[in-house]
């Protein structure tokens, strides 16, 4: 009986496989509809629009489906069912009856997403024919053979019903989710992707099955193949698994529901159990594809960016907010831009609103000026050209452009906000700033309404028909991400202070580069009591310089097409950046300027400690947070003084208010310094002249202090079995934890990392997820990890869920029963062989990321290793047997020996 609906409705595509080769014989050839800079459309003869992007600098493929449906093509009582279809179409088809376990054996990078215009599906996977075939021949049968099946539903809707909990705990989503309802009358722009509880609750399967069969069908997808291929061979293969589904023949809905004009400001209040405030504005906007929506683009960096953002500057700077985002909604219908501010508890939000008001209508009197307008394009161009570097990231980026009405709109886009110029953005901000075109709360009538005019929809097809682009990128070339490969291409050198590099070049897409650097200092007894000190003067290192404001550094990295972010702890400092070959050496410079010249300014830091309280106290009632100090502050060996020490929220918050600006300057002079730093550079560079900035940079700045390592201890505490009660928090977090005397060259090690896989780790594939999620629909998120040091012998295994607080007793008899499973029952040689394949191709998808790599070559130099560690683990794990594994899981792992921490409203 199981699946029967889905085997019925497929059985056209189910053909013997005599007839399946004959009528793939007679398919027509797909078409070439255009390439731009270097993506080529086709289309299939049954309608399927198909995107190829070669990159053969990267070993991995990613294959992306899209399907022009979302949250807006729901219908009354169907709100979330796009969003629960989606889970669904996990869930298997006759050919391929367990997606996630398929998954986890070819090592796949994968998820499903969905939002108001389109759901896409993708997996990322290692480079190889076998692997692609084997993707086309999912993503083609899932299209039309998906189970979809009730008893499948039964168990995912809990799953999705917790995904909904876990929404509803967040302020920041539900004020947001809120503030769209106001703002759109009628468009479903208004309805949030999750949809309405109820509706998840019980929408009936057979209009879920209905919805898959209107509209998961070829003439409404796009499919993108993006990474190692060849073209030829592609399209080909694409034909062959999708070309032989026939075009359906009923017509897709026509939407044609737009909201009018608004006439009025729209006001929302939510009163819920919270630790901040938060205040938003939203003003109705243009869909992407029209010619307004880069200067929106625009408009909305340059309200919302930190730190040189104009609510930014009237909220942060002055105090009245700790924190400023923005969002940008350009869909394919109207948009809306939205922005938010958090407000600390003894703050006025009255005040924080009208000086959120007051900045929007100071544009119309002050207009923007043409360094905003510059620096604002700047920072959008370079996530444009950054993300080009990567056919990974611009594979699934496409999606959303897709679902705005074509892929060409990202082209379309980036041109665009080239040309914006000053009056561009202050026209639209005069058309769309209005005071009765936005939503905060209340209705007020007035006498003479002054409505912002939303253009009308664009004829997208002949707004992209014969756009060509701008030139391609840099190609780069093939490279093996073998460790052996790497070995043999990586050079050391060692400066004369000690400070330790790893070089690796080669040539890559858009001639990127990435770097990691990593400067270690002081020692467990002059560190004591400086542990947030140290990680303040991290966090404050790039707001300012003895010549440079935080706004001139953020606009220089924006100019140079850098990412560049700095970590502090206290016996540490990591800097990881991304930029292009032509600007490392400017981005290096600027980066010794923060380094060296770091000023620590006063007002920099009052915001800090703002941004830090407030974002503590809106912790404070959350399950999450709450479960995961208590843990870590039971399983912590370290006292007060020491800079590991894990503080109360209370603690914390006193430490954060004690903060002084000398004391970060002294940590900066006397601790900062390169003299046990390492340094790793991969991608497209010129390695002498990097080596010679880096001995100008690094060579003769050593710390003052005395250095040794800190030197990692396992608690000693007993056991523990908490319950955390969090009023009016409909989602609960379930904690468990164990350690034990291990390190990564233990003999035990390989086999833990292996049953970890099995038990918690995998794509929805783990016994944890299977059991929980997929077959008892108890939480949406589950698994397990295992970790242990490279130089201390201190191992941890946790496991993790989180759930409806009414699910608690049946989550920990799963997760014990599955733990035990484990122990006395073992593995079978079926469930090792498939998670040896699937972990091992996933390490060799991660040694195919450049800031990967880098990150990998610098903890190898402090731990004088080499890159050939990861094949000679891979070679361990790859030669164990079901019974070793066991065996190594029997003698560590231990439920009477287990923490567990739960947090959630369990009394109601």
């Amino acid at each position: 009986m199981k699946k029967m609906f889905a085997i019925i409705f497929s059985a056209w595509f189910l053909i013997s496989s005599a007839d399946a080769l004959a009528y793939k014989k007679d398919l027509p050839d797909p078409v070439k509809i255009t390439t731009v800079e270097g993506i080529t459309e086709y289309q299939l003869a049954n309608g399927l629009r198909v995107l190829l992007f070669p990159d053969n600098t990267k070993e991995t493929i990613t294959v992306n489906i899209t399907y022009l449906v979302g949250s807006k093509h729901e219908n009354y009582g169907e709100t979330g069912m796009a969003h629960l279809l989606e889970h669904l179409v996990f869930k298997g088809t006759p050919r391929h009856p367990n997606i996630p376990q398929e998954l986890t054996e070819r090592g796949a990078r994968p998820n499903g997403t969905t939002w108001t215009d389109r759901t896409n599906y993708f997996e990322t996977f290692r480079a190889t024919e076998d692997n692609l075939r084997w993707a086309l021949d999912l993503e083609a049968d899932r299209m039309v053979n998906s189970f979809i099946a009730k008893e499948d539903l039964d168990s995912e809707m809990t799953v999705v019903r917790n995904e909904f909990e876990a929404g509803e705990n967040s302020p920041w989503n539900v004020i947001r989710q809120r503030m769209l309802a106001a703002a759109y009358e009628w468009h479903n722009y208004g309805k949030t992707t999750i949809g309405a509880r109820s509706d998840i609750e019980n929408v009936p399967i057979e209009r879920l099955q209905n919805f898959y069969r209107t509209y998961y069908q070829p003439d409404n997808a796009v499919l993108v193949v993006a990474g190692k291929i060849d073209e030829e061979k592609t399209i080909a293969l694409v034909n062959e698994f999708f070309g032989p589904i026939p075009k359906p023949e009923r017509e897709l809905p026509k939407f044609y529901t737009l909201d009018p004009d608004q006439d009025g400001e729209r006001r929302v209040t939510v009163k819920r159990v919270g630790d901040a405030q938060i205040v938003g504005t939203a003003f109705k906007t243009s869909a992407l594809s029209h010619p307004d929506a880069a200067a929106i683009d625009v408009l909305s960096n340059i309200l919302t960016d930190n730190p040189s953002g104009r609510l930014y500057k009237a909220l942060v700077d002055t105090q009245l907010a700790s924190y400023v985002y923005g969002n940008n909604f350009l869909w394919k219908d109207p948009g809306i831009m939205m922005a938010f501010a958090e407000v600390p508890n003894e703050k006025s939000i009255e005040l924080a609103r009208e000086a959120m008001l007051s900045a929007y209508e100071n544009v119309l009197k002050n207009p923007v000026t043409e360094q905003e307008v510059n620096r604002a394009k700047n920072s959008i161009l370079k996530r444009f050209e950054l993300a080009f570097n990567s056919s990974e990231r611009i594979g699934l980026q496409l999606s959303e452009y897709i679902g705005a009405g074509d892929w060409r709109l990202m082209f379309i886009q980036r041109d665009r906000i080239k040309e914006v110029k000053v009056e561009d953005v202050q026209r639209v901000a005069a058309n769309y700033l209005k005071e009765d075109n936005r939503t905060i709360g209340m209705f007020v009538p007035v006498d003479k309404p002054d409505r912002a005019k939303i253009p009308e929809a664009v004829n997208i097809t002949e707004l992209v028909m014969d756009y060509k682009g701008g030139e391609g990128l840099a190609a780069g070339e093939a490279f093996d991400p073998s460790p052996e490969n790497i070995e043999g291409r990586t050079i050391k050198h060692e400066l004369d202070n000690g400070v330790k590099i790893a070089f690796l070049t080669k040539k890559t897409r858009g001639t990127s580069v990435n770097f990691n650097f990593t400067f270690r200092f002081g020692n467990e007894q002059n560190l004591k009591n400086k542990g947030m000190i140290g990680e303040y003067t991290g966090r404050l290192l790039n707001r300012g310089t003895a010549n440079k404001t935080r706004e001139e550094i953020k606009d220089e990295f924006d100019r140079l097409k850098a990412n560049v972010s700095f970590f502090g702890s206290a016996s540490s400092l990591s800097v990881f950046g991304e930029t292009v070959r032509e600007n490392l050496p400017s981005v290096l410079a600027l980066v010794k300027e923060i380094l060296k010249e770091a000023s620590f300014p006063q007002n920099e830091l009052d915001k800090l400690i703002l941004e830090n309280i407030t974002d503590i106290e809106s912790q404070m009632s959350d399950p999450i947070a709450l479960a995961s100090i208590s843990m870590s502050r039971h399983t912590s060996p370290y006292d007060k003084e020491d800079p590991r020490y894990i503080p109360t929220f209370e603690e914390s918050i006193a430490a954060h208010r004690a903060m002084k600006i000398q004391d970060i300057r002294n940590f900066h002079k006397e601790f900062y310094g390169a003299n046990n730093g390492t340094v790793a550079i991969v991608g497209d560079f010129d390695e002498e002249a990097a080596l010679t900035i880096l001995k100008e940079m690094l060579e003769n700045w050593n710390s003052k202090t005395d250095y040794s390592r800190l030197i990692g201890r396992m608690g000693n505490n007993a056991p523990i079995n908490l319950s955390i009660e969090t009023p009016d928090k409909p989602n609960a977090f379930f904690l468990a934890s164990q350690q034990f005397e291990m390190n990564d060259s233990h003999e035990d090690y390989p086999a833990l990392v292996l049953g970890n896989f099995m038990l918690g780790g995998g794509f929805l594939n783990s016994r944890l997820a299977v059991r929980i999620r997929q077959k008892e629909g108890i939480s949406y998120g589950v698994g397990s990890g295992f970790g242990a040091g490279a130089l201390d012998k201190v191992g941890t295994f946790q496991g993790y869920a989180i759930y409806a607080p009414e699910n608690l007793a049946r989550l920990e008899e799963a997760f014990r029963e599955e733990i035990i499973k484990a122990i006395e029952e073992g593995f079978t040689e079926e469930e090792v062989a498939a998670a040896k394949a699937g972990w091992l191709q996933n390490r060799s998808v991660n040694r195919s990321q450049d800031n990967y790599l880098a990150g990998t070559l610098n903890g190898n130099l402090f731990l004088k290793r080499d890159i050939t560690w990861e094949q000679e683990l891979e070679d361990k794990v790859n030669a164990l047997t079901p019974q070793q594994i066991q065996a190594a899981m029997k003698r560590h792992i231990d439920l009477s020996k287990m923490s567990f921490v739960k947090a959630g409203e369990f009394n109601k």
